[in-house]
Parts: structure tokens; sequence; C-alpha cells
């Protein structure tokens, strides 16, 4: 009997942290301790390692056992130390050589039959063990594949408990998990299978939404029930440029860490399109729980979150965008620790003008009242972290009719990316590529305007009752227009552009500021 350490990981937010597993086998009491701050599902994997290793054809000694979790300061939480700890104590057994698992990284949760289950966040635990200089990983067969695209490391798959020790006693060997090409381990989300050509009319809506998703600006629609909105935001993804396979790995990781990639194509080449609907909570939004996990807000990351009917979201849960929004992070305080998880994403929302939606034609059976208190639901804090509002009007029966069809994803997609590789060698010193990252320094600097356009926009701040986040917005979004345009400098039709996606919602929402 004797003594011996297993490595493993635990995620914590998105990033995982190296858990060494510590077995001790000795002469004494025939007792299974488990210690380490453990939660309930990693205390009750005494008893899931102890059936697993009996039918896996080993018998465990009456003897003392005892297994730690460092360090003891972390909370243990998850089912994936199983596999770990049951390795540990045979390893402590003498069952095959200690030396077998140093520099091994170790995951996996067990079955009452030996069998190896899938675990979540495999890939950010891969590239953990791959930094910290481990030789290599030991996962579930089913997380072989997400595994492998971190590359650096040889990540091998087991089925069960008693195939890993065939494998640690040298009478089995594993095959490395195959580092395949992107197209064979990648695939792409159904959002990027539909087409503007799709929508017939809405040219203006249209031409707003190429202006949003090239400057990375958030977007505002308002209009009637069945005027497009919902179809509009779901082909946004289209449009966005491809992700790098840097940019697929980190939205890979995120996902990853919720369970939520596919075993045999886990690389995630899309931008990611994330539909909320208005019944979800804060903790849902930004994450949250004992032991914070990515809400939708991060699951959005380098893609779109779309809120449709808007003015039916909580106004808490609304107020919870407004920081992500500014900083492209989620800060989380628990008493335990901070996490911190990314949320670089568009912001497309849609909106009925008023509870029957077909404010302001004729057909509104809505009183002043209640259209004010209707829209009063979403604050101005709120409204100022909006680019562009857009109105949504009706699609005439003749437009329906048409039999031409509108551009294609591919051609608008054509004409944003031009105007983001613009951006991006304009900025190549900074820690952007995108317009509607601008701060007021960088305002300064790279949206310049000449008398003509600077008494416009005197003019429109003063008649629209502008704040100064809005005055900010406007300029980043004429910039993008004049990009997509392919000028140096913004002239007064790109201002007025501009100022254009800025009057509808003082129309509804009036100047308060």
């Amino acid at each position: 009997m004797g003594f011996c350490i297993v490595n493993s990981a635990v995620i914590q937010g998105i990033e995982a942290t190296l858990i060494q597993v510590e077995a001790d086998v000795s002469n004494g009491l025939p007792v299974f301790h488990m210690v380490g701050y453990l939660s309930g599902e990693v205390k009750e994997a005494s008893e899931r390692v102890r059936t697993a290793i009996r039918n896996s054809g080993v018998m465990l000694p009456p003897k003392k056992i005892v297994v730690n979790l460092a360090p003891g300061s972390l909370r243990k939480r998850g089912a994936a130390f199983d596999l770990p700890i049951a390795l540990s104590i045979l390893a402590a057994m003498n069952v095959f050589p200690v030396e077998r698992l140093k520099d091994v990284l170790v995951v996996g949760e067990l079955g009452l039959d030996g069998s190896v289950q899938k675990v979540p966040g495999v890939l950010p635990m891969v590239k953990k063990a791959s930094e910290e200089g481990f030789k290599c990983c030991i996962v579930p067969e089913q997380n072989a594949a997400e595994g492998s695209l971190a590359e650096q490391i040889p990540v091998y798959g087991v089925c069960s408990l008693e195939e890993a020790v065939f494998y640690l006693k040298g009478e089995k060997e594993l095959k490395a998990a195959e580092h395949k090409s992107i197209l064979e381990c990648g695939r792409f989300l159904e959002s990027e299978i539909l087409d503007y050509s799709e929508i017939v009319g809405q040219e203006v809506v249209k031409r707003a939404t190429m202006i949003a998703v090239a400057g990375g600006h958030n977007l505002l629609m308002i209009g009637p029930p069945g005027s497009g909105k919902t179809m509009t935001a779901k082909r946004i993804p289209s449009i966005l440029p491809k992700p790098t396979l840097e940019e697929s790995l980190e939205i890979t990781s995120i996902y990853s860490v919720v369970g939520k990639v596919e075993e045999d194509r886990p690389l995630i080449l899309g931008r990611p399109f994330r539909e909320v609907h208005h019944t979800a909570t804060k903790a849902a939004l930004a994450g949250g729980g004992s032991y914070p996990i990515p809400g939708e807000i991060s699951l959005a990351h380098g893609g779109v979150l779309f809120l449709d009917e808007l003015a039916e979201f909580k106004k808490s849960v609304l107020e919870v965008l407004r920081q992500p929004l500014e900083d492209q992070q989620i800060h989380l305080a628990r008493s335990q620790a901070n996490y911190t998880f990314p949320a670089d994403f568009m912001l497309v929302a849609a909106a009925n003008p008023c509870p029957c939606g077909n404010y302001p034609s004729q057909e509104c059976t809505c009183t002043p009242q209640q259209i004010q208190n209707y829209l009063s639901r979403i604050s101005q804090p709120f409204l100022d972290r909006i680019d562009i509002c857009i109105e949504t009007p009706r699609v005439k029966y003749e437009a329906l009719q048409e039999k031409a069809k509108g551009e294609s994803s591919e051609e608008i997609r054509d004409r944003v990316c031009a105007a983001r590789q613009i951006q991006k060698e304009r900025y190549k010193d900074m820690d952007f590529s995108v317009n509607a990252r601008l701060g007021p320094k960088d305002i300064r600097t790279f949206c310049t305007l000449d008398a003509v356009t600077e008494k416009m926009m005197e003019q429109a701040f003063s008649t629209l009752g502008l704040t100064a986040r809005t005055y900010h917005k406007i300029l980043r979004v004429a910039r993008t227009i004049a990009d997509l345009a392919g000028s140096e400098t913004i002239t007064p039709a790109h201002m007025k552009e501009a100022i254009g996606y800025r009057t509808v919602d003082k129309k509804y929402w009036g100047k308060r500021s």
C-alpha cells in the first residue's frame, strides 16, 4: 500500500485551475475518507468510485483510504474528479506504477459500471495542461475530439476505468485523438445558413443593419408585428466576418464550460446568435450561481445577442446589460472569488411601438398613457447605449410579389469585410479594431469634422437633446458610414445619415436625458 498524486483540473468561471488528487492507502479501520473543501457532488464520488472499481474487476482491500483534493482553500465541484480519484487509489495500491501518472492530466466522471462519462470544460482544461508543460491528458472518449483542438498536447480518450488501467499497466496502447482539419472538426451554426436575399423590401432596414455590423454597433428595430424585425436579426450572423481560428477556439471554450459542444464536430466556426426570451432572469443573462457559469451575454461573445420584444423585459434585467456594453466584460463578485466573463458582442433588439404594436397608425387602440407606460420600461441610459435605431414599417404587397431577389448575404458580407479591414488597419496600434469601440479621445483623433459637418452636428445636439454618450455614438456611426463609402473623411451626407439613426428613438421616447 502507498501514496499517489494525480493531476486534475476544475473550471473557475471560464478558466481551468489545476487540482492535485492525493490518495493514501494504509493499514487501519476500513474507511474511505475524502477531504479538501468539497461540494456535495464531489463527496458523492466516494460511492461512485468504490462501486466502479469493484465492477472493473478490482477489489478494494479492507484498508484506510484517504483522498485529498488540493489546494484545500479552493472549493471543488463537479463529477470530473471521479476518474483521477479512482486512478490515484489504484496507483497507491500498486495496481500500476505511480510514475505512469507523472505529468498527466486526468478528468472524467465514472458510472457505477466503470464507464467513463462526458464532462464539461475539457478544452480549457487541456489548454491549461499544455501551458503547464504536461506531457498528455486522459479524458472521456466523448471529449477527446474537443480536447484535441488544443493541438499542443496529446489527448487520450478512454471509455472505461478498466481501459485506463490497462493503458497505465502498459498492457494496452491508446491512440491519441487525431488533430482534424478545421472543416472536419468544425460546425457552422444554424444562423449561418440563413440569407439576406430572402428578405423582401425593407431596404432601409437592411442598410442600417449592414452599417451596424460593419462598425460593430448596437441596433434597435422598432415596428409593428410581422414587419421583419426577427427575420432580419436572425440573418445578421450571415453578414458578420467569419471568425479567425483563435476566435473560434475562444468561443468554443466558453461553450465547452457549459457543455454545449458536439462530440464529433466540437469547433464552432460561425458567429453565435443567442435569442433571449423576455422572461429571462438577470442570472440567465449575465451568468451566475454560487459558482458562476457564463450566461447568455457570454455565450453571445463574438456574435449577436438578440432581445426580441424588448419592452417586455423587466427593467432590472435590461440594466444588467449596461456595464457589459461599455466594458465588453462581465465582472461577478462572490465571497470565495471574483469572476470575469468575456462579453464582446453585438446587441440587436426589436420592439413594438406600443402594446398593440400599431402605433402611430390609426389602427392603434392604445391610450397615450398605455403607450408611455409601455415604452418607459426601457430606460434612457439603456437607449443611450444603442448606436442605431431604425423603424421597420409594414411590408407592402407589391414588395412581396417582387420576383427579383435582393442582395445575398455573401455580397453584403464582402462590403462589411472591406470596411472592417479599413478599421483594422486604422486601429492597428490600438487594443480594438472596430469603430464602436472608439473612446472619446480616439474620436477626436479619427472623427474630425469640417466646418459644415461640425455645424450640422451642433444643430442636432441641441435639437434632439442628445447626451454626451449619444453624441459620441453618432460620430462613431458616421465614421462607419464613411468607411463603407471608402471615404477618409466624414462628409455632411455621412453625418446626416448617422443623425437620422438617432431621430427614431427621440420620436418614441422624447428628449429625456
